[in-house]
This record gives C-alpha cells, structure tokens and sequence, in this order.
C-alpha cells in the first residue's frame, strides 16, 4: 500500500486557492468593483462615507479596468461604449492617475461647457434649474452646513440634484470649454465644493478627463459610515447611515 505523502491533499488546497484568487481577479475587474468615498464633492448625491459599487461593463475596458492600472495604453476601450450625460462615474485622475475621483459626466466630446454666473450652459444653451428647497452638506471637519438645494435636468433629460453653498462662488463662472474628442467633460454636485474639469489639470484641477481614464459607473450605495463624526467609542454604532445601505445613484 502506497504512503499517503500529502501532495494530493496540497494541490487540491492549492487550486482551490487560485480558483478563488481568478474569481475576485474577474470579478473586480470585469463586472463591478467597491470604491470608498473620502470627500464631499458629490454631495449629497453621494456623501463622505459612502461605500459605492463600481459597474466596469457599461463603459468597455480600458488598462484602468485593471488593478493597479496594469495594461498597455489605449485610445480606445475594449468593447467600449459611450458614456452617458448625467453618469456619475468613476475615473482616474488624468494628471495623478493613481488618484481616484467622482463626478457627474457634463459633457461628451465636441460639446461646448461653461459656467456664467452659477448656471451651466452646454452648447449655448442654459441648462434649466429649480429650487428644490435646502440640503445639509457635511464640511471635512465632520460639521454640516445647510445649502440651496436644486434640480437640474441636463440635455437628453438626465434630472439631478445640485447644490449651491453661495449665490456667487469662484468657479460660477468659466471661459467656454470644448471638450476634445476621446475626452469628457466632469463635475461635481456640490458645486461650491468640488475640484472638478473647470479647473485644468495644468492648474491643479482635473481637466478633461480621457476616455481610456474612466474606470466605471457608479450605479449603488453599499454601506456608509459617518466616520467625520465617529470619534468616541459610543459613537460608533451611531455612525453607521443604515438609510443609504444599497441606495440606489441617480
């Protein structure tokens, strides 16, 4: 009777193992990945703490469909697709691409943007608005401060909420943007408070953002965590925002 040596017993461990690292490996990069939210340029669309789940597939593939980024670079998308106005989407940073950031899609390549006077106007044309009472925004210092709350509905019909700290901020008005082919067009929802395309890249801000740079759309809120105001033990538990788990992005 042969000796059991234990090397079947080994591989069969082994391969389990690597099973389940190609599963998360696919998963991750081919249908959805989680991405954690440290600031308060989407709010409140999207708050500091939110938890959000990442659809890759909508948009195609690009080397930043990838971990780390690994992969040749492309102009184009594996199997990619168009992006839509009013997406909320994830991308990297194109001046710092190991920077992950959040915005609005504003505008498609070709598209003219500008701010004039705190109203978007996209291909000459304002965007309209309405008042749609207050929002309390969170401030990183964990305090809230309340905001003018509106809904604006962008070319093709996409509805949204906006928010607005002051009447006149730095950024409420723009030279006119041409958003150059392969390229979109970001911003954020927190429009007083957001770090977004109107400020160039060469600026510090985030530019047009390249379409090999998307990463994917955010569709849900899984989990979200007031950690700002999580500082004692007792407050722990309280922190948890069970209202936004699985909150759905619009």
């Amino acid at each position: 009777m042969t000796p059991n040596t234990g090397l079947p017993r080994f591989f069969q461990e082994a391969k389990s193992t690597i099973v389940s690292v190609l599963f998360v490996f696919v998963s991750t990069t081919a249908i959805a990945q989680p991405f954690y939210v440290p600031s308060g340029s989407m709010e409140p669309t999207i708050q500091i703490g939110d938890g959000l789940l990442g659809s890759k597939y909508p948009y195609g593939y690009s080397r930043y469909s990838l971990p780390f980024g690994l992969g040749p670079h492309s102009d184009t998308r594996l199997f990619g697709k168009t992006p839509k106005r009013g997406d909320v989407v994830i991308f990297r940073l194109p001046r710092d691409p190991d920077v992950v950031y959040v915005k609005r899609l504003i505008g498609l390549p070709g598209d003219t943007v500008q701010m004039v006077d705190g109203r978007l106007i996209i291909n000459g044309k304002i965007t309209p608005i309405r008042r749609a009472g207050n929002a309390n925004v969170e401030n990183s210092d964990g305090t809230s401060v309340s905001a003018d709350r509106f809904i604006e509905t962008l070319p093709g019909g996409v509805a949204h909420v906006i928010v607005k700290l002051s009447a006149l901020a730095p950024l409420d008005n723009t030279r006119t943007f041409t958003v150059p082919a392969g390229h979109f067009f970001m911003m954020g929802d927190n429009r007083d408070n957001s770090l977004d395309s109107r400020v160039p890249a060469e600026e510090g801000g985030v530019g047009f953002v390249p379409a090999e740079n998307i990463v994917a759309r955010v569709d849900v809120v899984v989990g979200s965590y007031d950690f700002l105001n999580a500082r004692a033990v007792w407050h722990w538990v309280s922190a948890i925002r069970f209202n936004r788990f699985f909150h759905t992005i619009a």
